[in-house]
């Protein structure tokens, strides 16, 4: 296993849409493998294969549940249904949102409450998972890496100027920005 090297905003891979897996091979359960070690040390609470420079639709996630139950695993091909957005701006102290691909940063932004996703393991079975609240951003976060959107781009008119401003300060906006956790010195 590795840690690999996360890409920050402006590296083409993030900005388009991923492929499908079309087959789960070693090299598949390979990444999957250093995607969760590259999540770990970073920390994050997911990954998506963009995000490590790989145009597959895959992500990690990690989080627990309610009752401290901790929840890991892998979705392959996902498919996303979300709740209708509750109407009114984000609430910045509980809608708040981070990336690893736009390090050190925390943006307000509404997301729905309630989402499932329905993909396949690395085994190539079925998984099915319904969560609410942080669990359901996690999982609307991972899947639009996949869409090739990052959240800032999903942020209102003031907080993307903001944003911007952070990127063209730290030289980002441009194809091979990255950072490996544990050796680069960012707070993500």
């Amino acid at each position: 296993m590795a840690v690999l090297p996360i890409r920050i905003m402006g590296d083409p891979v993030l900005h388009a849409p991923a492929a499908p897996v079309e087959e789960i091979t070693d090299e598949i359960r390979t990444l999957v493998a250093d995607m969760f070690e590259t999540m770990d040390a970073a920390p994050g609470v997911g990954l998506a294969g963009p995000q490590v420079g790989v145009a597959l639709r895959l992500y990690t996630y990690s989080y627990q549940d309610d009752d401290g139950q901790p929840w890991r695993g892998v979705v392959i091909n996902p498919e996303l249904w979300v709740h209708p957005l509750v109407p009114g701006g984000p609430d910045p102290d509980e809608e708040s949102e981070g990336c690893l691909s736009f390090p050190g940063e925390r943006f307000p932004l509404r997301r729905s409450e309630r989402v499932r996703v329905s993909g396949t393991d690395l085994d190539g079975e079925p998984v099915h998972i319904e969560v609410d609240g942080w669990r359901a951003r996690i999982m609307q976060h991972e899947f639009d890496h996949l869409d090739g959107v990052l959240y800032v781009d999903r942020l209102g008119d003031g907080d993307w100027k903001t944003a911007q401003k952070i990127a063209r300060k730290r030289g980002w906006g441009r194809p091979g920005q990255a950072w490996t956790p544990g050796i680069d010195d960012l707070d993500a």
